[in-house]
């Protein structure tokens, strides 16, 4: 059994009144999902659709296929005189794809077929090559086993002119843009996601590219927060501010000026040097919450600012910013841009003890078993222990209500990678 405790009494005891004060996470995601973006409808060329939110409708301009079409090459015969015993047929010609429907002029006779290709009139069955000898323009059929209408893909089959194809809120995969240019859709209505800033604050972190001292780290929250949103189609604006006041509040001014989503990593805790909160009130952000009853991620402070404006300031530490951005801001972009969200659970495979009472999302490695999603625990580091992610697929969420969480009982899943 896992087992993580909150120190000793007297920490417990500090720690029990600090939570009394902080919301639920089920109240902090009733007041993020109830201040949501309200995007913008625009229209951009295909190619530029990708990993973006459908505005509209789209529907089939033709039936799917327009044609009978073969689906194997072959010959194509009249079903008739196939199934009345005749096994020799006369090669009249060929059918490719890309030309006009040919006609089959005698049903004794056959026409060469290639896949993709119209099916010619009069003929009802396509063999394919496997099972036929083609010998001095005779082809001998060497199969007792076809139906009629065989290797042939009926016209309208798939879909039928002016069905409903994507819906309003579709995200657009490279598989829904071959359904878009299969329907002629050169230009497509998309939400447009909001303006997106990243900032991390904090002196103690440099460019990927230094050479960090003895007393510096990295900084790596912005480029994990800014693959996450290009995953949902958002490209967002990187930037660094030091844990000085003036700077901050100089930063802060001219990123809220340019853009309508700002997500923080650091500088929003109860330490010195944290400045965030206070500047952002200054800067007319509205306070929503500060301090969520959660581990990790207990700091976490959201805001919404004139014209629609929100901002996310995310602990610092790797885990907690990792976490919070996956909980809440993923969430709440899809909702805003009128895309579903899904709410997985998975079964927890071993006992899991946590004290004190606050939701913890417990790091898990998941796997699917009987078509069911279980969740391995991977004990890590702590909220610093970003290393321990690449072990991980996703947290599970667990409520505050026990302190023993059993193995077999099923929990919310967050999940931030594609398991298997």
């Amino acid at each position: 059994m896992l087992r993580i405790f909150a120190g000793n009494f007297r920490n417990f005891n500090h720690n029990y009144t600090n939570i009394l004060l902080m919301i639920s996470v089920e109240e902090a995601t009733r007041i993020i999902q109830s201040n949501l973006y309200k995007p913008e409808i625009i229209t951009v060329p295909l190619e530029d659709a990708v990993g973006a939110i459908l505005a509209a409708k789209v529907t089939a301009d033709r039936d799917f296929p327009p044609f009978d079409r073969a689906s194997m090459d072959g010959i194509a015969i009249s079903a008739e005189a196939y199934t009345s015993g005749r096994r020799q047929f006369t090669v009249e010609g060929t059918q490719p794809a890309g030309v006009p429907q040919k006609q089959l002029s005698d049903p004794a006779n056959c026409l060469e077929v290639m896949t993709g290709a119209v099916v010619p009139r009069g003929a009802s069955l396509v063999v394919r090559y496997e099972d036929v000898t083609i010998a001095n323009g005779v082809a001998t059929v060497n199969s007792d086993d076809y139906i009629p209408a065989q290797n042939i893909h009926r016209k309208g089959s798939d879909v039928r002119e002016g069905d409903v194809l994507l819906l309003p809120g579709t995200f657009l995969s490279p598989a829904e843009i071959a359904l878009l240019a299969s329907v002629g859709q050169s230009v497509v209505r998309i939400r447009r996601a909001p303006r997106t800033a990243v900032l991390s604050t904090g002196d103690e972190l440099v460019e990927i590219t230094a050479t960090p001292e003895s007393h510096q780290i990295r900084r790596s929250n912005s480029y994990a927060l800014s693959a996450a949103l290009r995953q949902l189609g958002i490209t967002a604006s990187l930037h660094h501010l030091p844990d000085r006041e003036d700077a901050l509040r100089d930063g802060l001014a001219k990123i809220l000026a340019e853009s309508e989503l700002i997500i923080i990593t650091g500088g929003v805790s109860k330490g010195k040097f944290d400045f965030v909160p206070a500047i952002l009130g200054e800067l007319g952000v509205k306070r929503h919450f500060h301090g969520v009853a959660q581990r990790p991620g207990k700091p976490f402070w959201f805001g919404t600012a004139p014209e629609g404006k929100a901002c996310f300031a995310l602990p610092g530490n790797p885990v907690s910013t990792y976490m919070c951005f996956y909980r809440y801001v993923q969430p709440w972009l899809r909702a805003s841009l009128g895309a579903p969200v899904r709410p997985l659970t998975a079964i927890l495979t071993e006992d899991f003890t946590f004290i004190p009472p606050l939701t913890y999302f417990l790091q898990v490695r998941v796997s699917i078993h009987s078509g069911k999603l279980m969740a391995q625990p991977v004990p890590g580091g702590g909220s610093g222990d970003f290393a321990n992610l690449g072990q991980v697929d996703g947290f599970l969420e667990l409520p505050p209500e026990s302190t023993l969480f059993s193995a077999g009982e099923a929990f919310p899943l967050v999940p931030f990678r594609v398991f298997n």
